[in-house]
C-alpha cells in the first residue's frame, strides 16, 4: 500500500493495518496485548468486518503508529 493510500472501505483499512502490522513483525497475540484487545478482534478489523467499534480502531492505529486523517471535500471547484 502507498503512502497517502485513502480509505474508503473497512477491507482497505484491515489490509493497511496487517501490512503495518507485519512490517513492524509483531503477532496477532503481541499487537492484541498492546492494545488491550482480543486477538479475534484484531483478526476481524484485519479481514474488513464493518462493524468494529470505531473506538477500538483508533487504538489498534495508535498502537502501530497509523495516523488517520479526514478531510472535507472542496467546494467551489473551478
Amino acid at each position: 500500500m502507498r503512502l497517502g493510500t485513502p480509505i474508503h472501505d473497512a477491507a482497505t483499512l484491515g489490509r493497511l493495518i496487517r501490512q503495518t502490522r507485519k512490517q513492524q513483525s509483531l503477532t496477532l497475540e503481541t499487537l492484541a496485548g498492546l492494545c488491550g484487545l482480543s486477538i479475534r478482534f484484531l483478526s476481524e478489523l484485519e479481514n474488513g468486518r464493518e462493524t468494529c467499534s470505531l473506538v477500538r480502531v483508533l487504538l489498534v492505529l495508535d498502537a502501530l503508529g497509523i495516523e488517520l486523517t479526514a478531510e472535507p471535500p472542496e467546494t467551489g471547484a473551478p
